[in-house]
């Protein structure tokens, strides 16, 4: 995916000429397609399984990625984004059930290392995806396809097929419709996906806000090209060097909502680097205006990193709490899209400050911001933690009446 994706708009508007719009709307329809879908993914993954979903993604990734290198004309190319969205919803939802429900009592640690993972792909598509694009778009496309293929082959042969232990006994006794709604009135985990909403906000500024200030600062020429590489690059390895030593260390001294209420707040802590460079007068060249560009920057990048080590892999377990292991993947559906509608809306807000800042010579606009909404976060959590709402809920179990 991120071999190809970084890629994807510079083909769309440079060899096949399309324009800005039409280069937004299909980007954009991959996001819908996927955002508005995770839901139902989530909801067929329970009831179907989670292994058919996972291959269906991965099946609907292999045709939507080579349909993007080898077709010019905008329908196929809105066809094939859409498919690589709706993918993207099958799967995600299915892949995180089905780790919750083969880890046990380890689904910290598990997430701790489907995060290391996720963040080496992460750091490593777009090298590859650079070399090959380097080549023709096209390729980059039919590789990432047949890579997915060997994927699918692999998922197909080797893993064991798993559903929720309930799921059989839900799908015929709850309709659809019953069980959406009973998920909408669990009010615990609808206020716990509002307050981790902040955390994709935040985290998101690593591919936004941040390279946008190296930029402003550093310039576009080859220094700022390598103080935004250097952004990536301290996020993505302090995360597959520091991970899983970060999940054991909070896992043996905290509880998981404290361990939550931290890595909000070192995220919203994360911007102070760049609020206080904010007080250090501009100069006009020089190492100084390079330190400048390059230091604060990194350091929140480094900071937003670690409070993701922290929360996580306990954000991924308190879902599975909060669901009362009850149609997981499809809390997980419900959660991405709540998530995914946030970071949308927390994006635009943020471009708006940050055309503010530059407009109104305010530069500390936007971390001020940030630090806020991470302070709030941190706060909403706190609270939802000291009440017991993210506990698990309270099953109760009905027993047949003893037949005489």
């Amino acid at each position: 995916f991120y071999m190809l994706m970084p890629y994807l708009a510079a083909h769309l508007a440079g060899p096949l000429g399309l324009a800005g719009w039409l280069v937004g709307l299909i980007l954009g329809v991959r996001n819908f397609s996927q955002q508005g879908m995770f839901l139902v993914g989530g909801t067929l993954a329970d009831r179907l399984g989670y292994k058919p979903m996972i291959i269906a993604g991965l099946v609907l990734r292999i045709v939507g990625f080579a349909t993007l290198g080898l077709v010019d004309s905008v329908p196929a190319l809105l066809a094939a984004s859409a498919a690589t969205g709706l993918a993207g919803a099958l799967f995600n939802p299915a892949v995180r059930a089905y780790l919750a429900a083969d880890a046990g009592e380890r689904r910290v640690e598990a997430f701790a290392l489907f995060n290391v993972f996720y963040q080496a792909g992460i750091l490593l598509g777009p090298l590859v995806g650079m070399l090959l694009t380097g080549v023709s778009f096209r390729v980059t496309c039919l590789v990432a396809s047949g890579i997915f293929a060997l994927l699918s082959i692999v998922q197909i042969r080797a893993l064991p097929a798993r559903r929720g232990d309930d799921a059989k006994r839900e799908q015929d006794r709850e309709g659809v419709l019953s069980q959406w709604r009973g998920i909408l009135a669990n009010r615990p985990f609808l206020l716990f996906s509002l307050a981790m909403i902040g955390s994709y906000v935040m985290s998101f500024q690593v591919y936004l806000a941040l390279p946008l200030e190296v930029r402003r600062l550093g310039g576009d020429g080859t220094f700022g090209t390598a103080a935004v590489a250097l952004l990536f690059a301290v996020s993505g390895l302090s995360t597959i060097l520091g991970q899983t030593k970060v999940t054991a260390w909070c896992k043996a001294r905290m509880e998981p909502g404290r361990a939550l209420v931290w890595g909000l707040l070192v995220m919203g802590v994360a911007f102070v680097p760049l609020l206080a460079a904010t007080a250090i007068p501009v100069s006009d060249g020089g190492v100084g205006l390079w330190l400048l560009a390059a230091v604060p920057p990194a350091l929140s990048a480094l900071l937003l990193a670690l409070g993701t080590m922290i929360a996580y892999p306990f954000e991924m377990d308190t879902i599975v709490r909060l669901s009362g292991d009850r149609l997981v993947a499809t809390h997980y559906g419900l959660y991405n899209t709540i998530c995914g509608i946030g970071i949308t809306l927390g994006n635009l807000l943020t471009g708006v400050a940050l055309d503010a800042a530059r407009d109104a010579g305010m530069s500390a606009l936007p971390w001020l911001a940030l630090l806020v909404l991470g302070l709030s976060c941190a706060a909403a959590l706190y609270g939802l933690h000291r009440t017991g709402r993210l506990a698990p809920p309270t099953r109760v179990t009905q027993t047949e009446p003893t037949r005489l």
